[in-house]
């Protein structure tokens, strides 16, 4: 082994060896990025994630079987307005990258999957003292 040869088990090839060869390699742009791959890899790289606005209109929100059943039970009736505030408070709870969220109103409490703009279950607001809420995430008072 004096002869400066070294062994390398399970390397296909050297360091500093790629194994393509430049006539293998792809041909540049003008810009210096690779075509189609660079023009998406660019897009990629230049792109800023987007936040909801609130100000826009969002996706209505939808109601479980259960969570319509409980309303109906408890004879909780939400308006345009009170709805309009839900859905705005849900908006900002999915800015906020919560998920199960506490929704409180004047007279109800909801428990909404932020991500799936979903209402899973009511509460009236007479039914509310003692209660302990679990597996949400936060809550947003409208």
């Amino acid at each position: 082994m004096s002869s400066g040869t070294f062994l390398y088990p399970n390397v296909t090839s050297l360091p500093g060896q790629s194994g393509i060869s430049q006539s293998d390699r792809l041909p540049k742009s003008k810009e210096g990025v690779p075509g189609e791959f660079g023009k998406v890899f660019e897009k990629a790289l230049n792109k800023t994630p987007e936040k909801p606005d609130l100000d826009q209109v969002q996706q209505p929100l939808k109601f479980s079987a259960h969570a319509s059943q409980r309303l109906k039970d408890r004879k909780i009736t939400l308006d345009a307005a009170t709805m309009s505030r839900v859905s705005e408070a849900v908006t900002r709870a999915e800015a906020k990258g919560l998920d199960d969220t506490l929704v409180l109103t004047n007279d109800a409490a909801l428990i909404v999957s932020a991500r799936n703009r979903t209402v899973i279950t009511a509460m009236d607001r007479a039914s509310l003292a003692g209660n302990v809420f679990t597996n949400i995430d936060g809550a947003v008072i409208v």
